[in-house]
């Protein structure tokens, strides 16, 4: 046997696609290609002067040590304000824990509850990162398929088809990635009911929390009742909201024996996270929070630009999504559609067709086992936008049906 051969938990986990499409994106613009990639998940705005100023300042300090596993008081205890304020949620800073983004907080609540063999429930279409880190537990995905016809959410008849005696608890994500879905109060109410019956974990991943339109309101679900707030463990993060991707910071909120179990893991893994992402934090969630509604106003007529758009195409659909900031049109209509090079049988082969033929980056909804979608992101320019669209539409006219 070769000293090489990786571990069999690790072969069994899929590259993220989002990620493998930004990597062959950079790879052709470096070929001089000029893709325009709608396949990633990140603000293009900049991260605010006052956020960049007060790293600058904790640089200056010396504030560049470790500092506690969990994160710096200060910072777990405008996290709880936070939470307070904008989510109706009350918790004590050692039931926060700060991490290296909202993933790695996801991967620690999840480590610390399940146990190898444990079901986890999934909603599709879902976020590729969640199933392959319930598998990296030694637990397994159960996946339940949502309609269109209610934007994808989770319903209690679709949990009451997959529940088992091995059902450790579910995961949740309100806006979602990449239906764009927002849970009512009634949604939330009658998983919340579900859940206490059947004594089983709530994973809510609420990340896009702030990016919600319509006149929608976000609810975190472990504000419902007292009582679904012990099976509750929230995710949140700045990289969204505050378009501070690189920087880093996520955290969890939850019941203190689970928080004090996560610091456990999270202090022999990676630790504190980066010391001056957490002074730059204090002042994301403390300080001005007028550029959220600046970058909520242009992604609302981004939104609107692409959505007209898809509608307006005789062979896709897409839903008006209430959150984040991704359309998911339904693209099955073009299967079977002849090209020069072959056949489209399935949305990965329009996913490359697009790539190839209109040099726009988009994601296969199978990515999120979700056949027959394509998700665009768009955390882009209008100009990128209006300049995608037309190549893609050109793209499409060359299509034979």
């Amino acid at each position: 046997m070769s000293i090489f051969n990786v571990s069999s938990v690790i072969k069994n986990i899929k590259t993220s696609a989002s990620i493998a499409i930004r990597a062959k994106t950079v790879e052709l613009n470096k070929q001089g290609e000029n893709v325009i990639s709608f396949a990633t998940g990140e603000p293009d705005f900049d991260t605010p002067e006052n956020i960049k100023k007060a790293a600058k300042h904790a640089i200056e300090i010396g504030f560049t040590k470790y500092t506690a596993v969990d994160g710096i008081v200060d910072l777990r205890k405008a996290i709880c304000h936070k939470l307070k304020i904008d989510n109706n949620l009350v918790y004590s800073a050692n039931e926060i824990i700060v991490s290296n983004g909202a993933k790695q907080a996801l991967y620690n609540t999840l480590r610390t509850i399940c146990n190898p063999g444990d079901h986890v429930i999934v909603p599709t279409p879902c976020w590729v990162t969640y199933p392959e880190q319930i598998k990296l537990t030694g637990a397994i995905p159960i996946f339940t398929y949502g309609n269109e016809s209610n934007n994808f959410k989770l319903t209690v008849n679709e949990l009451k088809k997959k529940i088992t005696k091995k059902t450790r608890g579910m995961i949740i994500n309100s806006p979602s990635n990449p239906a764009g879905a927002v849970y009512s109060k009634r949604d939330l109410e009658e998983l919340s009911e579900f859940a206490l019956e059947k004594n089983m974990w709530i994973i809510s991943d609420e990340i896009y929390e702030k990016l919600v339109y319509h006149n929608k309101k976000h609810i975190s679900i472990a504000s419902i009742s007292p009582e679904i707030k012990n099976l509750v463990i929230t995710i949140n993060g700045l990289s969204k909201s505050y378009a501070m991707t690189g920087w880093r910071v996520g955290y969890a909120a939850g019941a203190k024996e689970i928080i004090k179990s996560m610091k456990k893991l999270q202090g022999h893994t990676t630790a504190n996270i980066n010391s001056i992402t957490q002074k730059a934090a204090i002042e994301a969630l403390t300080g001005p929070q007028d550029f959220i509604d600046l970058m909520l106003t242009e992604y609302y007529s981004r939104k609107n630009k692409m959505l007209e758009y898809f509608n307006s195409l005789e062979r896709v659909s897409c839903n008006n999504p209430d959150g984040a900031f991704y359309v998911f049109p339904n693209v099955s209509k073009l299967y079977g559609a002849k090209y020069e090079k072959g056949i489209l049988v399935n949305d990965f082969d329009i996913a490359n067709y697009l790539l190839e033929y209109a040099h726009i980056a988009v994601v296969p909804g199978s990515s999120y086992y979700c056949p027959g979608y394509i998700r665009l992101s768009y955390a882009t320019s209008m100009e990128n936008i209006e300049k995608g669209l037309e190549r893609m539409s050109i793209a499409l006219q060359n299509l034979v049906f």
